[in-house]
């Protein structure tokens, strides 16, 4: 597995490498002992599963706060995703900095998301699934979100995204109060 640095030193990109065929490919997409030799030491205890029918469609930003903070390992595995993460731990010198790539099924990559980070994507294509891992289980006591446009993120949209009730009444960064911080464990 190729494992990247993004500017925000925390978020990894990673590459899982694809063995081919006339068949098709396989590809490992986790491997505790080969993430942890990466510094990836994390217990994944859920897995998620997202269908957006349209494209356009912007989940996030979202998050868990302590003491049910998520680590989140994301990957595409239909259409395509700009997958978002933002810095929201305070005294943190990347504080409300983000880092987005793109993730699709045919790219493979997967992005790693420390605890202490918003999380959101954009669908690029109909159709498009996203699954990744949680380090922690869903506690809806400690679910939130940030809105999605007040960070000045470039999302690529070339019209309104496909929002929830939730996403779209969500708080702006600038007057959202960070759960997080660099002492404090997640």
């Amino acid at each position: 597995m190729i494992v990247e640095r993004t500017r925000l030193d925390e978020v990894l990109l990673l590459t899982p490498r694809r063995f081919t065929d006339d068949r098709g490919w396989f590809c490992e997409t986790w491997n505790r002992r080969d993430l942890a030799l990466a510094g990836i030491t994390v217990d994944f205890v859920q897995d998620n599963h997202s269908m957006s029918a349209a494209a356009g469609t912007l989940r996030g930003l979202h998050y868990q706060r302590p003491p049910q903070a998520q680590a989140k390992l994301v990957g595409c595995t239909r259409g395509v995703v700009f997958d978002v993460a933002v810095d929201v731990r305070a005294g943190s010198a990347s504080y409300g900095q983000w880092v987005g790539v793109e993730l699709s099924a045919e790219n493979g990559r997967q992005l790693f998301i420390p605890a202490g980070f918003l999380h959101g994507f954009v669908t690029r294509a109909p159709d498009t699934e996203v699954q990744y891992k949680c380090s922690a289980y869903y506690a809806p006591e400690c679910d939130g979100a940030v809105r999605w446009d007040s960070l000045g993120i470039d999302w690529g949209l070339t019209g309104a995204p496909v929002l929830s009730a939730k996403d779209a009444a969500a708080p702006a960064f600038d007057g959202w109060q960070s759960p997080f911080s660099m002492e404090t464990p997640t």
